[in-house]
């Protein structure tokens, strides 16, 4: 291997079916399988009432007048309606967008208008969001609508649905939406299902937007209907295995690794509670007695230090995955040692990807599987280039770039950043830094704008915080790189300590002196009880780099 590109197998091959078909078909071969499990409702539903539950509220969606290409959107934390609403769509060609439960007025706005949401379906409220009344701030005209909403505001907005509850007036119940229908939407929905191709766009997600405004990836059925099944492959997913998702449906990490993984396979979809909560994990895998268990790195960090760990019964626990942000070596091992969970995967991806393109195997030697992101997965391939765009030798770091069945469609309504995205040959640049290593294992050195320029030395935040991770006092670690006028940037680390524990700043550099180049040694340490992040799990380094900046008071220079 002369270059850092690499190609995944071409077998199984790929599934071309859409979601809708695929839910029917496990309908009929497990009808009796449970499907959905959502403890923190009470809910279980087998495969054939997940089909027939789904089939009910899609004529429902059609007696609306909602057809195939329509958005409808989602606003709302993890429960068994969000997975109905989500079969519901594919079933009729309606293309479901996921908005974030953390959004507020501004977001809601600007992600409803600029992909024509024409439906809405979202609790009356969840912890501090009043969601139904955030809704009726932007369109008051709800609260007066006897049918179609005719909004200033929200101009695309026909229909707004609360889940659970009394809906307030010129809102539909989502329970009553099923008996809408009659013996026409239901012809319709035979006749739509059978018109539908695996290839037409099914889901928009938006983007963290970290510079500008949200973008949209838009998804296909055949995008990630396969990745699901692919993550599931790699964890070994059968029928009788239950996947506890703690995960956000809203991201592909629930509603394609979890929900379609276990869709593809028979297993089982396991929700704790309605949001990440460390003892409601415990707790649902214990009483579950789930076979797997998917997480960020903050999640599992944070069930290994709950003070009840040792209390629950988690022997059940084979599988899973860690994904979502880069995973320290040391909880890896902690979590196949204390969690029992042996085959646990390692997956990286990204939302424009549908999400995964790398993941490690059970057959995977042990120190592959806790050291690196895995090799490239079935019908994709990946290469590493320089920012010449040449692709780089084995080992060497630049930018990840991904092509394949998993690329998405395009971000919505938005050409001119799709180019910038995906080039003429079909690459996804990733903006993530990575290495692929001569037997194809990649690595993730972190982003492209994350990377520490100190005195000419690249430096990898990721490096150092894998360094730091083994202190024992440390509980988690982020570094990021802070404006200096001689060096141009010194390194900063910002440590969690686990309870009871205390340190100094000088013992942690201490404990980096001689073991990492001096360069790599951080100049600032501050202990802090908890990082910025995303609803998502994944750290929010510009947030650290702007509170240290105006800590110290530190000049950013500008640079061309």
């Amino acid at each position: 291997m002369k270059e850092a590109h690499v190609r995944g197998a071409t077998t199984p091959t790929l599934r071309e079916e859409t979601i809708g078909a695929a839910l029917k078909a496990a309908a009929e071969k497990w009808p009796d399988t449970e499907a959905l499990v959502s403890v923190h409702q009470a809910i279980r539903w087998t495969y054939a009432e997940l089909d027939a539950k789904a089939d009910a509220l899609a004529a429902g969606f059609l007696a609306l007048g909602l057809r195939r290409g329509d958005r409808l959107g989602i606003w709302s934390p993890n429960n068994a309606e969000w997975t109905l609403t989500q079969f519901a769509t594919a079933k009729i060609g309606v293309i479901l967008v996921n908005i974030n439960p953390a959004y507020r007025l501004s977001e809601l706005e600007y992600t409803l208008n600029k992909v024509g949401v024409a439906a809405l379906v979202t609790p009356e409220r969840f912890k501090t969001s009043e969601y139904v009344a955030m809704v009726e701030e932007l369109a008051p005209e709800i609260a007066r609508s006897t049918g179609i909403i005719s909004s200033a505001r929200l101009p695309h907005l026909k229909h707004a649905i609360q889940i659970g509850g009394t809906p307030r007036k010129g809102w539909h119940a989502f329970d009553g939406i099923a008996g809408l229908a009659g013996d026409d939407e239901r012809r319709m929905l035979a006749m739509t299902e059978r018109d539908l191709d695996a290839y037409d766009p099914i889901n928009i997600q938006f983007t963290s937007g970290t510079t500008g405004l949200p973008k949209g990836a838009t998804l296909s059925h055949h995008n990630i209907l396969n990745n699901g099944f692919f993550v599931g492959r790699s964890i070994g997913l059968k029928r009788g295995d239950r996947l506890c998702i703690p995960v956000p449906l809203y991201h592909c990490f629930g509603m394609v690794m979890g929900n379609l993984g276990c869709l593809t396979h028979g297993a089982t979809m396991v929700y704790p509670a309605e949001a990440f909560d460390p003892l409601a994990v415990l707790q649902a895998v214990e009483s579950e007695r789930c076979t797997g268990l998917y997480g960020v790195p903050t999640m599992f960090i944070a069930e290994l230090s709950h003070p009840d760990f040792s209390q629950f019964d988690l022997t059940s626990l084979r599988t899973g995955c860690m994904a979502g942000s880069p995973c320290p070596v040391e909880v890896m091992k902690k979590v196949i040692s204390d969690m029992h969970m042996t085959d646990v995967t390692i997956a990286y991806g990204m939302t424009e990807t549908s999400p995964v393109s790398f993941q490690t195997g059970e057959d995977d030697p042990l120190e592959r599987r806790v050291s690196t992101i895995g090799r490239v997965q079935p019908h994709l391939e990946c290469k590493i280039v320089d920012l010449d765009g040449k692709t780089v030798p084995p080992g060497t770091p630049g930018e990840l770039c991904t092509r394949g069945y998993s690329v998405m469609i395009g971000y919505w309504d938005d050409a001119e950043k799709t180019a910038e995205a995906v080039d003429a040959e079909g690459w996804m640049h990733t903006g993530d830094l990575a290495t692929i290593d001569a037997e194809g294992y990649g690595n993730i050195v972190g982003r492209l704008k994350d990377m520490v320029i100190r005195g000419g030395e690249n430096v990898y935040p990721r490096e150092i915080e894998e360094y730091l991770y083994r202190h024992p006092k440390i509980e988690d670690v982020a570094v990021v790189g802070v404006p200096d006028p001689k060096f141009g940037e010194e390194i900063c680390a910002w440590v969690k300590l686990k309870p009871g524990e205390s340190a100094t700043e000088d013992e942690i550099k201490a404990f980096c002196k001689g073991q990492i180049a001096h360069y790599k040694v951080p100049r600032y340490v501050r202990f802090v009880p908890e990082f910025p992040m995303t609803v998502t799990g994944k750290v929010q380094k510009f947030q650290i780099r702007d509170a240290m900046i105006e800590e110290l008071k530190l000049e950013v220079v500008k640079t061309a």
